[in-house]
């Protein structure tokens, strides 16, 4: 009787620090839990992440560590982007990736997946997984060695298990459904793979080219779909045959527009948009939506004094009919002092000026189609 009561406050004592232990040992658990997770901003409910696939129209600099001719991280690149930033992007500033995740109110810029100092939290609100360069046939790609719309698949499905560690299941489920997909793929393909590559021309017409280049399309936009994708926003090819470096390759004395690129581009593009509506009736909760990135760009050219351009049919850089990428450098001469009076930069990319008004109705009609 004795020894037992003088054990019992021994074994309440040890009650107690046991019961504390396994509360501090919890609570350090669940910090050190919260601690290697990133806070998830609110962000927008809407439109929580935007995400880019395909060429350089979109591409915010993923091709800067290639060994590749296809790309342009150096001056005059990004004079009027944001610090006069040469950040990979084809242009004098921003492209349609930036000003439309802008528009729909998600970020400022777009980073590239494959930028260096990409932080996790820029996963969160979305990242860029296009090439310049690029393109829906395989061969395109790996002319120019640059990633294969294959390659920037993977990347994503790589995204998106880092997206769950980084937001948790869920969250990240929520995310990748509601996120703004945008595919630009197909320039490269017809002006480059088909046009500039003698052996492809007596293996296809341009007619069974095209719909090849349909079923690249259909079986990417099916891939993502099976991930979780369910609003993608497809952009068509832009008036390829009025590109200032196709009109000094393909145009004349005089330089005129090629009747021959802007068809082929004009095939495929009404294919396309057939293709998409297909693809929307079957897809279980897919909203899929075609953008006409050509005729605005081309009334552009046509029409330059309704929007104050000055030049339609040359780049800022340079000559503006033939600098491009290596060719386009803070050494080239003649290189204009205000870009927003130009409709292209270079021989082939828009202005950010050209881009803002291409990118006006792209945002309305993607509020319209994705809210």
């Amino acid at each position: 009787m004795g020894f037992l009561l003088m054990k019992q406050p021994c074994a309440t004592n040890c009650n107690i620090l046991l019961t504390l232990f396994i509360i501090i040992f919890y609570l350090l658990v669940i910090c050190t839990t919260k601690a290697a997770r990133i806070k998830i901003p609110d962000g927008n409910g809407t439109f929580p992440a935007l995400i880019a696939f395909g060429d350089s129209i979109l591409d915010t600099g993923n091709n800067n560590d290639l060994l590749s001719t296809a790309k342009c991280n150096f001056p005059p690149y990004g004079i009027n982007f944001v610090g006069k930033k040469p950040t990979g992007r084809f242009c004098d500033g921003e492209l349609l990736t930036d000003i439309i995740a802008q528009g729909l109110g998600i970020k400022e810029a777009v980073p590239a997946y494959h930028d260096p100092n990409l932080h996790s939290k820029d996963l969160l609100t979305g990242v860029c997984f296009a090439s310049s360069g690029s393109g829906l046939d395989p061969l395109t790609a790996l002319q120019l060695h640059v990633i294969s719309l294959q390659g920037q698949y993977n990347d994503f499905k790589e995204y998106i298990e880092k997206l769950k560690g980084i937001a948790g299941e869920e969250k990240a489920k929520n995310i990748i459904s509601n996120s703004v997909y945008l595919l630009s793929a197909g320039n490269n393909d017809i002006a480059i793979t088909y046009f500039n590559t003698p052996s492809r021309i007596p293996l296809f017409s341009i007619e069974s080219y095209t719909t090849r280049m349909i079923t690249w399309t259909s079986t990417f936009i099916q891939d993502l779909h099976t991930l979780g994708v369910r609003r993608v926003a497809v952009l068509s090819t832009i008036p390829l045959g009025c590109l200032p470096g196709v009109r000094t390759q393909r145009g004349g004395p005089f330089r005129h527009c090629s009747n021959h690129l802007n068809e082929a581009a004009l095939l495929f593009n009404s294919k396309l948009s057939s293709s998409l509506k297909n693809l929307n009736s079957f897809l279980p909760q897919a909203n899929i939506v075609y953008v006409d990135v050509f005729t605005p760009l081309f009334d552009l050219i046509n029409n330059p004094e309704r929007t104050e351009f000055s030049v339609r049919d040359r780049g800022c850089c340079g000559t503006g009919t033939m600098e491009l990428g290596p060719l386009c450098t803070e050494f080239t001469p003649h290189t204009c002092s205000n870009a927003s009076e130009f409709i292209f930069w270079d021989s082939v990319h828009p202005s950010e000026r050209a881009n803002r008004i291409i990118a006006s109705p792209i945002v309305k009609n993607l509020k319209s189609s994705f809210s």
